[in-house]
């Protein structure tokens, strides 16, 4: 549901490499300031954690949010740019992008939904049948929705929303752009309270910047090693090609 799948697309290795090393340094640098700003300073180092893991999913969660609305305006002005023979393709290609989006926020409205509706404290459970259909319905939410949701919001970042079904060079583009939005939203939300100052500019400046590097990186390395440039993303070469 996450991962692209056009036929022809160019997967990188190198790449794929360049960026979960970067995710993995990211990681383990929110874990550094985690313990050694908030877990020394907690009562509770279980809340502490709790906390910790409640804030970094919250903003997985915003960031998802923020490319559900960043794609379709850049998918707009892709297709008042394109040629009038290549907007048919260029939607072809998103609307399994725009299916990825539908399903994660689909599935995350699966709990909500159930408690609104009463549905996990058994209201529909007015007979064997229903009780059993309630239960086991129950039972999917945890087992199933549950882990779809998490591994999508980590697949959907990472492979931002697979728009490489699109063209190889808007994953990178995409990237770039969420990362500069989430830091203008931590600056003006006041993210990383309690640290020092320097620390919280290193932590607000370090994802956008890293995540920059290694977009223009991989749009230098798609151009050199594979022929692929930004003049592809209009598919101004014809609707069938690159």
């Amino acid at each position: 549901m996450f991962k692209p799948s056009r036929p022809g697309i160019v997967q990188d290795p190198v790449v794929a490499r360049m960026q979960r090393m970067r995710t993995l340094v990211g990681l383990a640098a929110v874990v550094w300031m985690s313990v050694t700003y908030k877990l020394a300073d907690s009562v509770r180092v279980a809340d502490s954690v709790g906390n910790v893991a409640s804030d970094r999913l919250n903003q997985s969660w915003i960031s998802v949010l923020v490319l559900c609305v960043t794609f379709p305006v850049v998918v707009g002005v892709l297709l008042a740019l394109a040629s009038a023979s290549a907007r048919r393709e260029l939607l072809r290609r998103a609307a399994k992008c725009f299916g990825a989006m539908v399903a994660l926020v689909a599935a995350v409205f699966v709990f909500p939904a159930s408690v609104l509706t009463g549905f996990v404290e058994g209201r529909f459970a007015t007979n064997p049948v229903m009780t059993v259909l309630t239960y086991t319905g129950i039972l999917l939410t945890f087992v199933w929705v549950l882990p779809f949701v998490i591994a999508g919001i980590g697949l959907a970042l990472l492979h931002v929303f697979r728009t490489a079904d699109i063209h190889e060079t808007m994953p990178p583009l995409l990237a770039m752009t969420l990362v500069w939005e989430m830091a203008l939203i931590d600056l003006f939300t006041g993210a990383y309270t309690g640290v020092p100052v320097p620390i919280r500019i290193l932590f607000t400046l370090g994802a956008p910047l890293s995540v920059t590097a290694v977009g223009l990186w991989e749009l230098r390395r798609l151009r050199a090693h594979h022929g692929i440039g930004l003049h592809g993303l209009l598919m101004r070469q014809g609707p069938g090609q690159a």
